[in-house]
């Protein structure tokens, strides 16, 4: 397997690896690694660390939204246009283009419903590429990036009593 992809799989599930560690699991030495991830940091491969977070665990007082639009799209513009401008929004917390009845999904976040959906009435849907917007509110979250955020549910058995 190429050393790059190997260690972005590596690294995507434990960001905070020790690059000993890494090595070690490519047979690999620690420079070799070191200057591996230098290069994919370097040229925009790894965008960022991230941690994964259960946010119903904190009283963080977000409300998330998915949100589908539909796009009509103008001469000499693609959805490219559209994803940048939407992008900017610091509420947007992800923008992706889409297969379906919608063109492009988003995640928004927000302080409240309210506020969530004041801003696709007023920022989302006045731009004038957006046909359409579908608002799906995040009621909870059971898995994120591949992290479950609940332990599984032990079966119960019922006793058998003679």
């Amino acid at each position: 397997m190429d050393l790059a992809l190997n260690v972005l799989e590596i690294i995507e599930n434990d960001p905070k690896i020790d690059i000993s560690e890494i090595a070690s699991l490519t047979g690999r030495s620690d420079r070799e690694i070191r200057d591996c991830i230098g290069e994919l940091e370097m040229d925009g491969t790894i965008r960022k660390y991230k941690t994964v977070i259960d946010w119903d665990k904190v009283n963080n007082g977000f409300v998330y939204a998915v949100i589908e639009i539909k796009v009509s799209l103008e001469r000499e513009t693609g959805y490219n246009v559209v994803a940048d401008r939407i992008s900017r929004f610091p509420d947007v917390r992800s923008v992706r283009l889409i297969s379906g009845d919608h063109d492009l999904s988003l995640t928004v976040r927000g302080k409240s419903m309210k506020e969530v959906a004041f801003f696709v009435a007023e920022k989302i849907a006045t731009l004038p590429q957006v046909q359409s917007t579908a608002t799906h509110f995040v009621l909870k979250t059971y898995k994120e990036d591949g992290v479950l955020l609940r332990e599984p549910e032990h079966a119960h058995r019922l006793s058998i009593v003679p």
